[in-house]
């Protein structure tokens, strides 16, 4: 065959680098909410998920996505779920990095910001793979309410091992855990539930029941074992379910099929039916819904977490493919307007990185009447804005590259794949209206004026705009009497904290052009219109992953 053309100013795809070492924003951030932590373990864990090999376990792992199995050859019902060996590898170093369980078994003067910094650099690699690691972090201290329970399970639910085995949980050296919440007919309003709960006897394990029903959205169900609602005679209940029970048969879960999802497909996300499935009760009969309560504000933080992750990834591919590829006679990245387009990403990643940590923080410090009541206000408020900008923000990431970035193939397929990505932690664990909605019971809970005033101090004076912001936020909150108000002030409570941890955390360039942009209005209705007099090199030199 003759040849037609030369290969090349194709760039060269971002990997074989440590993503904690190059992550400027993590460590700053790091450093202002838990100076004290030692980082060893992150930055090891930076180097492996930077890997070619790791890499290529998570494209895998998305090209060949879980097969449902009901039946064997024999016709005999088995419900199991089958995943590429990809998969396994991946949640393998996820477990092995404790994302699932530091903070409840480690020795860490800080172990929520540790994971939180972990599970957003495991992001950047493979983000599906981590809703079972995101459960089982957020229903371990939940299952303590049943203590016999806990007692059997919860060592190996903090163990560092991963087996995959759908066996006794006496016979494996580490489990894993789901949930099943939602039905066809309530969404988030689990109160519409109809699955019921029947008083089956006790045991070791306390008050055993019989469940029978469904669950619409029932992820990862190859877990070792599920905490789920269901209506018992005292009202809605939670409840304690193993895929295999006691005595080493399988529990009643049929697997109805799995769903087909725009994005997230490693993780196999299914409709079940339970046919008088064992359960045992998870505190009290008829207070499912505090239960809830609890493991959502975990999970939550994980959906700010794991946006944050993959705006960072959405952006240093993009900075890595600006650098290279030359266009009208010069790299990308030095044409004004992609500098332009990159810087202002470069500012929504590193104010994401900053709310997200500070979020971790309070969990570490929930003695301190302050941080709780934070915990309390910024979960939903991190969980709707860094949320709802992850779309928008994937999709200039991906128009950087061209039509390099919307092609399912090699290392710019990534790009695609975080595209699909974004909008499940906006859905997942309750959408923006929830919320809003959830803020606003926040502000009842304590002095949110006060908190929050006490959370600005350290930035006031430091930029007009947040000053303005600041001065302005008490009377809004006193007044809010609309929920139609309500998303309103959930952002702009995101963009003021933004702002104060950036004021504290980061270059004077980066401050005053998010606070400019952001808060003074010097910007317009999309990414890339940053003022002219913004410090884009200083910007871009910040976040650059190399």
């Amino acid at each position: 065959m003759e040849t037609t053309h030369e290969v090349f100013n194709q760039p060269e795809p971002l990997v074989g680098y440590n993503l904690f070492e190059t992550n400027r924003p993590l460590r700053d951030a790091l450093k202002f909410n838990a100076p004290s932590l030692q980082l060893a373990q992150l930055s090891e864990l930076g180097a492996t998920i930077g890997s070619a090999e790791m890499q290529a376990h998570a494209r895998l792992a998305n090209t060949h996505p879980p097969e449902l199995h009901t039946h064997d050859r024999f016709g005999r019902r088995i419900d199991e779920v089958e995943f590429h060996p990809s998969y396994h590898v991946l949640m393998a170093a996820a477990v092995g990095a404790g994302l699932h369980g530091t903070p409840w078994t480690g020795t860490s003067a800080s172990p929520h910001v540790l994971r939180a910094a972990g599970f957003m650099l495991f992001t950047e690699l493979e983000p599906s793979i981590l809703c079972p690691v995101s459960m089982t972090y957020a229903a371990t201290p939940a299952l303590r309410s049943n203590a016999a329970v806990y007692a059997d399970w919860g060592p190996k639910l903090g163990s560092l091992w991963y087996d995959p085995a759908l066996a006794s949980f006496k016979d494996k050296p580490g489990v894993t855990m789901g949930m099943g919440m939602t039905e066809k007919q309530g969404g988030s309003d689990v109160r519409a539930n109809t699955t019921q709960a029947v008083r089956d006897g006790s045991d070791a394990w306390g008050e055993r029941y019989a469940i029978t029903g469904h669950k619409w959205f029932f992820s990862a169900p190859m877990c070792d074992a599920f905490l789920v609602l269901a209506q018992a005679p005292a009202g809605l209940s939670c409840f304690f379910l193993p895929r295999v029970l006691p005595d080493g048969s399988r529990n009643a879960i049929h697997i109805q099929r799995l769903k087909d999802k725009l994005g997230n497909k490693a993780n196999a996300s299914s409709e079940v039916e339970f046919h008088g499935a064992s359960a045992w009760l998870v505190g009290e009969e008829g207070r499912g819904i505090p239960q809830i309560l609890e493991m959502g504000t975990m999970t939550r933080l994980d959906c700010a977490l794991g946006t944050s992750g993959l705006m960072r990834q959405a952006l240093g591919i993009a900075l890595n493919h600006a650098s290279q590829r030359m266009a009208f006679g010069k790299p990308l990245i030095g044409q004004p307007l992609m500098k332009n387009v990159l810087a202002d990403l470069a500012l929504e990643s590193e104010a994401s990185t900053a709310l997200a940590i500070r979020l971790a923080r309070a969990f570490d410090r929930q003695a301190d009447e302050h941080e709780r009541l934070m915990a309390r206000l910024l979960t939903p408020v991190a969980k709707f804005w860094i949320c709802k900008r992850g779309s928008h923000f994937a999709q200039e990431a991906m128009e950087c590259l061209g039509g390099n970035g919307y092609v399912e193939e090699g290392g710019e397929g990534i790009m695609a794949r975080i595209y699909r990505e974004m909008p499940l932690n906006s859905i997942w664990e309750g959408a923006g209206n929830i919320m809003a909605l959830d803020l606003l019971r926040g502000l009842r809970k304590g002095d949110a004026v006060a908190a929050l005033a006490k959370e600005l101090a350290p930035a006031r004076g430091q930029h007009a705009a947040l000053d303005r912001l600041a001065d302005a936020l008490p009377a809004r909150i006193e007044a809010m009497a609309s929920e139609a108000e309500a998303r309103r002030l959930a952002q702009d409570v995101a963009l003021a904290v933004q702002a104060a941890l950036l004021a504290q955390t980061a270059p004077p360039a980066v401050v005053g052009a998010f606070c400019a942009s952001r808060l003074g209005g010097d910007w317009g209705n999309a990414f890339g219109t940053l003022g002219a007099g913004t410090d884009f090199d200083s910007i871009i030199e910040r976040a650059q992953p190399r």
